[in-house]
């Protein structure tokens, strides 16, 4: 991921987790300069039947229920809107009032997950369906191309529009998720536990800054339980056992292009923690279904004094863990 847009994720991501923490209700209005305005406690209270609306711009960040309609003033080829929601919601996306030419190059596509730099998240490895199957596309779906449903706490939109007023109008419901699985997280610190009940697949918890990760509790069916003291470093190959967690770190979204920091295979009791000094920070749970497997863990932000310092341009020295 470059800088630049990784600096303007961390830019949207910081932004959404202080509004969303003091308002879900908020809205915008065309003189202003920030991301959004905040409507009062006291308005929400009084105006249960609020919808929330407001422009879409060709480069947007979306963390709320609503209707986001957007008006190309110019030839916009490159527009992308990102999704996030709370880790236990999924998102339904709906288009209406779509005025774009297909034939002339026009083209709206929701895709299930992130796209950043040609990387995907979640993993092809991780998501329950084929790639091809993640991409809705309005021009060649028709109508059953206006609607769509994440299989995780984020999605995309990506659109080209050539003629000036032409657009549409994007809908966002979040939905109770009550089985979470592959989570991009809003914030660079908090905490979350992951379960797979009897279920062959992967799910990762992704966090798109540098971070100490404490891993709380970690029981994988019916591994052998060990306790780790925070001295000890012997992290042994888990690749070959069917339920195991991984730390990974790295510049990137896709987990498998990703550097493998530590690997758990047993389960454990106490406290285990690592700080990986890389671009995103995750933590992955694999299962092969015979159990019941869960994970615990919190995070936070790591200091500028705790940040490696980048020698030079190789995934060694750029991520460095302690």
């Amino acid at each position: 991921m470059s800088v630049s847009v990784r600096a303007q994720l961390l830019l949207f991501l910081l932004s959404l987790s202080s509004i969303v923490a003091r308002s879900r209700f908020i809205e915008e209005d065309d003189g202003t300069d920030g991301l959004y305005s905040l409507l009062s406690m006291d308005q929400k209270r009084q105006s249960e039947d609020f919808i929330f609306r407001r422009p879409l711009r060709c480069l947007d960040m979306l963390a709320t229920d609503g209707y986001f309609k957007f008006v190309a003033s110019q030839p916009q080829l490159a527009c992308a809107a990102f999704v996030i929601v709370e880790p236990d919601e999924v998102i339904s996306l709906e288009l209406y009032d779509v005025s774009i030419d297909c034939t002339a190059g026009d083209f709206i596509k929701i895709f299930d997950g992130w796209v950043l730099k040609g990387e995907k998240f979640p993993s092809r490895q991780d998501h329950p369906l084929p790639l091809h199957q993640r991409y809705t596309d309005y021009c060649s779906s028709e109508g059953a191309g206006a609607t769509s449903r994440s299989s995780q706490n984020v999605a995309m939109v990506f659109f080209r529009i050539h003629s000036p007023d032409s657009g549409f109008t994007l809908a966002v419901k979040k939905l109770h998720n009550p089985f979470p699985c592959n989570i991009m997280s809003q914030s660079p610190e908090g905490s979350f536990t992951m379960v797979i009940s009897h279920e062959r697949r992967n799910c990762s918890f992704s966090i798109i800054y540098p971070v100490e990760i404490r891993l709380l509790e970690l029981s994988l069916g019916q591994a052998k339980s060990n306790d780790i003291s925070l001295q000890r470093k012997v992290w042994s190959d888990c690749s070959g056992s069917g339920d195991y967690v991984e730390l990974l770190g790295g510049n990137g979204v896709d987990t498998s292009q990703m550097f493998p920091v530590a690997d758990l295979c047993f389960s454990l009791s106490g406290l285990a923690q690592m700080k990986i000094g890389c671009d995103n920070s995750v933590v992955r749970l694999v299962s092969s279904g015979n159990y019941v497997n869960r994970v615990s863990f919190q995070y936070r932000l790591l200091e500028p004094h705790e940040l490696p310092k980048s020698r030079e341009n190789s995934l060694d020295n750029f991520c460095t863990v302690e």
